[in-house]
């Protein structure tokens, strides 16, 4: 089993997720934010999202982390590493929970985890699946550095991959 890191960054705790995380986490997943995330999904898709999250990191070595704002203790989101049967190459991936969009958490913390998975887990290259439509994350993905990379595989061939190298880590 890996031991899960709590990672800090300049604002934020990126922290193991806990089952208290769960009720913004499902609601964030009913809702029509999740479009972009393969849904709405009812409680049950929701669940099976959440224990994957969790499950990663004795799976793999790597999962998701909550992002937690150091100042409040308020959770504002969620930054993974993703991989396994639903995810053809290990996955950079974020999610930002109603209120907390606009603030830089998803850059921050996307930024610090994908530092992170190249200086410890030494990989050479992540990606980021994203549905053409949403924008803040193409934006996002292009703020990290990310190119799309459009030979890349992918589950949904409307996905698209963006990606990480470690040249770009900073």
């Amino acid at each position: 089993m890996t031991d899960v890191p709590v990672l800090r960054t300049g604002s934020f705790l990126l922290r193991p997720m806990t089952y208290d995380d769960w009720p913004a986490y499902a609601e964030l997943m009913a809702s029509d934010r999740a479009q972009f995330m393969g849904g709405p999904y009812k409680a049950s898709g929701a669940w099976a999202l959440f224990c994957h999250d969790v499950a990663q990191w004795a799976l793999f070595g790597h999962g998701a982390l909550m992002i937690e704002e150091q100042a409040t203790g308020a959770c504002l989101g969620q930054v993974g590493i993703n991989h396994g049967p639903l995810f053809p190459e290990k996955e950079l991936g974020w999610l930002v929970y109603p209120g907390a969009e606009g603030r830089g958490v998803a850059f921050e913390a996307a930024e610090s985890f994908r530092d992170w998975a190249f200086s410890s887990l030494k990989l050479t290259t992540l990606v980021s699946y994203i549905d053409p439509g949403n924008t803040r994350s193409i934006a996002l993905a292009e703020r990290l550095g990310a190119t799309l990379d459009s030979a890349a595989p992918r589950n949904d061939p409307r996905d698209l991959v963006y990606r990480h190298v470690p040249q770009m880590a900073s």
